[in-house]
C-alpha cells in the first residue's frame, strides 16, 4: 500500500512502526511524526483541535484533503498537456512521471500517474515494460498507454483482439439464423452506418485510435483468419472498420489506406443497394488506377468486394441491369455498366484465391458468362413477360401455350461450374421468389440441387430464400409446390448439412399452419434430429413439436342429446260451411 514512499523520502507506516519500537515516550514520538509529516500549514494547527472537538477523525480530514488535492492535480496535469509548445509540455509531463512513477502501485496516487502517462505521446520504454509485466497496472492504464504497449507486442494485441473477432463472427452467424423470417427485415436490412455502431467495431476503432501500426495489425489478423476459415464476415469487418475510422475523420489512417476512397464509394452503393452510373464510373476509375508495382492493393480491394453486403449490392444491381436491357433490346456485352458489375463480382469472388496465391491479378472474365448465360437469364425474363401478357388477354385471344416448365440444359451446368454465373443465378431465383412468381420458381428450383461449391446451401442464400418464401406462404398448401421446396431441395441436403436442417426448421416453424396436415406429419418425421445433430437443431425441432401440439384440435366432446322433433303438427282440414 505504501510502495514507493521511501524512494521519494516520504515516511510511511514502516517508519512509524520503527519509531514507536525504539522510542521511550510514544506519545511524544507520535506527535513529532504528525508534525513532520502532516500538512505544513501554520493556520491549520489551530483548526485541527477544533475538528477533534467535533469528533471528526484526523484520518477522515486528511483523506478529504488528499482527495481534493488529487482532483486538482489531475486537472492541472490535463491543463499542462494542452498548454504551450509541445516540447515544453512533454518535458514537464516526463519530469512529473519520473517523480510520481515510484508510487504507481499505490491505489490513491495511481490515477495521477496513469493520467500523466495517458497524455505522453511516448512513454519511456522501461516504464511501459514495467506496466506490461504487472497485470493490475496493465488493466488500470488508459487506452492511449495500451496502444503504445500493443504496437511493439503483436501477440499481446492479438490476445486482446481475438475475443472481439470471435464475438463478431458469432453475431453475424446468429443473425443469419434469426427466428424472424421477413423480406423487409433480413440480414442485409441494417444500413452500413448502423452496422458500424456495433459493439465490436466500436471497440476495435477505439483500440486502434490513430495508430497506423495497430490498424495494419488488425488487417493482418483479418487476412489470416479469412485465409484460414474462408469466412466472408471477416471481409465485412475489414470494410466496416475502415469506414468507422472514416466516420471519425481519422485522416492519419484513411489517407494511408489505398482502399479508402474505393470503400467510401462502395459504401454509398451498399446504402442505396444499387450501383448507379455515376458511382460505377468512380469505382471503375479506382480499379483502372491501380499502377504497375502496386498490384498488391488488389488483394485488399478484392477482400472489400468479397464482403457479403458488397456482393449483395452488386448482384441486385446486375439483375436490375438485365431487366433494363430486356426493355432496351440490348445484349449484355453492349452494357459497360453491367460489365463493370461482373468485373467487381469476379474480383470479390476471387479474393480468397488471390490472397492465398499472392498473385495479384484480376481474374479473366469468362466469355460464356456474357454471351450465353446472361442472355439465357434474359430469355427467362421474356418468358415471364410473355406469359403475364397472355394471361391478361381476353379469353378468346388467349393462346393455349402453358408456362414453360423445362429449363435449358446449360442453366444447371453454369450453376455447377461457374462461380459468378452461380451467384447471379441464385440472386435471379431470389428475385422471382420476391416477385411471388410461382411458375418461374418451380421451373428453376430443380437447378438448385447441385451448384458451385454448394452455394445454394450457404447460410446467406438460405436466409434470403426462406424470408422470400414467406411471400408464397399460401402456395405451401399445394402438394406440388410443397414437395418441390422441401422434398426436391431442402430435405435433399438436410442429412449432410446441419445448417440446411436448421434453415428448413426455421421455415417450417413459420409456415407450418399453411402445410397440409398429412404432409406436415411426413416432414416432421423427416426432420427429426439424429444423435449427431447439434443443440440448435434439437431446440428448433422441439419448438416445432410444441407449436404443432398447440395447433391440434381438441377432441370434440359432444353430449348425446335426444333428437328434436321439428315437424309441424297435423291440423284437421276445416269442414266447409
Amino acid at each position: 500500500m505504501f510502495a514507493g514512499l521511501q524512494e521519494l523520502g516520504v515516511a510511511n507506516g514502516e517508519d512509524l512502526k520503527e519509531t514507536l519500537t525504539n522510542c521511550t515516550e510514544p506519545l511524544k514520538a507520535i506527535e513529532q511524526f504528525q508534525t513532520e509529516n502532516g500538512i505544513l500549514l501554520p493556520s491549520l494547527q489551530s483548526a485541527l483541535p477544533f475538528l477533534d472537538l467535533h469528533g471528526t477523525p484526523r484520518l477522515e480530514f486528511h483523506q478529504s484533503v488528499f482527495d481534493e488535492l488529487r482532483e486538482k492535480l489531475l486537472e492541472r496535469v490535463s491543463a499542462i498537456a494542452s498548454e504551450g509548445k509541445a516540447e515544453e509540455r512533454y518535458k514537464k509531463l516526463e519530469d512529473l512521471l519520473e517523480k510520481s512513477f515510484p508510487l504507481v502501485k499505490m491505489p490513491s496516487i495511481q490515477p495521477v500517474v496513469m493520467c500523466v502517462m495517458k497524455h505522453l505521446p511516448k512513454v519511456p520504454e522501461k516504464k511501459l515494460k514495467l506496466v506490461m509485466a504487472d497485470k493490475e497496472l496493465y488493466k488500470a492504464c488508459a487506452m492511449e498507454v495500451k496502444r503504445q504497449i500493443w504496437q511493439d507486442n503483436q501477440a499481446l494485441f492479438g490476445d486482446e483482439v481475438s475475443p472481439l473477432l470471435k464475438q463478431y463472427i458469432l453475431e453475424k452467424e446468429s443473425a443469419l439464423f434469426s427466428s424472424d423470417l421477413s423480406v423487409l427485415h433480413n440480414f442485409f436490412s441494417p444500413s452500413p452506418k448502423m452496422r458500424r455502431q456495433g459493439e465490436v467495431v466500436q471497440k476495435l476503432t477505439q483500440m486502434i485510435g490513430k495508430n497506423v501500426k495497430l490498424y495494419d495489425m488488425v488487417l493482418q489478423f483479418l487476412r489470416t483468419l479469412f485465409l484460414r476459415t474462408r469466412n466472408v464476415h471477416y471481409c465485412t469487418l475489414r470494410a466496416e472498420l475502415l469506414m468507422s475510422l472514416h466516420d471519425l475523420d481519422i485522416s492519419e489512417i484513411c489517407t494511408v489506406d489505398p482502399c479508402h476512397k474505393f470503400t467510401w464509394c462502395l459504401d454509398a452503393c451498399i446504402r442505396e443497394k444499387f450501383v448507379d452510373n455515376k458511382r460505377a464510373r468512380e469505382l471503375q476509375g479506382f480499379l483502372d488506377g491501380v499502377k504497375r508495382g502496386q498490384e498488391q492493393v488488389l488483394g485488399d480491394l478484392s477482400m472489400i468486394l468479397c464482403d457479403p453486403f458488397a456482393i449483395n449490392t452488386l448482384a441486385l444491381s446486375t439483375i436490375r441491369h438485365l431487366q433494363e436491357l430486356v426493355g432496351q433490346d440490348m445484349l449484355p456485352r453492349e452494357s459497360p455498366d453491367l460489365l463493370l458489375l461482373l468485373r467487381m463480382l469476379s474480383l470479390g469472388q476471387g479474393a480468397w484465391d488471390m490472397i492465398d496465391s499472392q498473385i495479384f491479378k484480376e481474374p479473366k472474365m469468362e466469355v460464356d458468362l456474357i454471351t450465353k448465360f446472361l442472355p439465357m437469364l434474359m430469355s427467362f425474363v421474356v418468358d415471364d413477360h410473355t406469359f403475364t401478357v397472355e394471361q391478361k388477354l381476353p379469353s378468346e385471344d388467349k393462346g393455349s401455350v402453358p408456362y414453360p416448365s423445362a429449363i435449358p440444359e446449360m442453366f444447371p451446368k453454369f450453376l455447377q461450374e461457374h462461380r459468378i454465373a452461380c451467384e447471379i443465378g441464385l440472386y435471379y431465383i431470389l428475385h422471382i421468389t420476391k416477385q411471388r412468381n410461382k411458375n418461374a420458381f418451380l421451373r428453376l428450383i430443380p437447378a438448385l440441387a447441385e451448384t458451385f461449391n454448394d452455394l445454394s446451401f450457404s447460410d446467406i442464400f438460405l436466409h434470403l430464400l426462406t424470408g422470400n418464401l414467406t411471400l408464397l406462404a399460401d402456395e405451401f398448401a399445394q402438394e406440388e409446390f410443397c414437395g418441390s421446396v422441401f422434398d426436391g431441395f431442402f430435405l435433399a441436403a438436410c442429412s449432410r448439412k446441419e445448417n440446411v436442417h436448421r434453415h428448413t426448421l426455421r421455415l417450417l416453424l413459420h409456415l407450418h399452419h399453411k402445410v397440409a396436415p398429412a404432409k406436415l406429419e411426413t416432414l416432421q418425421k423427416s426432420l427429426e434430429p439424429t444423435k449427431q445433430s447439434g443443440d440448435a437443431v434439437k431446440d428448433l425441432y422441439n419448438q416445432l413439436g410444441e407449436k404443432l401440439e398447440l395447433c391440434k384440435p381438441s377432441p370434440a366432446q359432444v353430449a348425446d342429446a335426444p333428437p328434436v322433433d321439428l315437424s309441424l303438427p297435423t291440423v284437421p282440414t276445416p269442414t266447409p260451411l
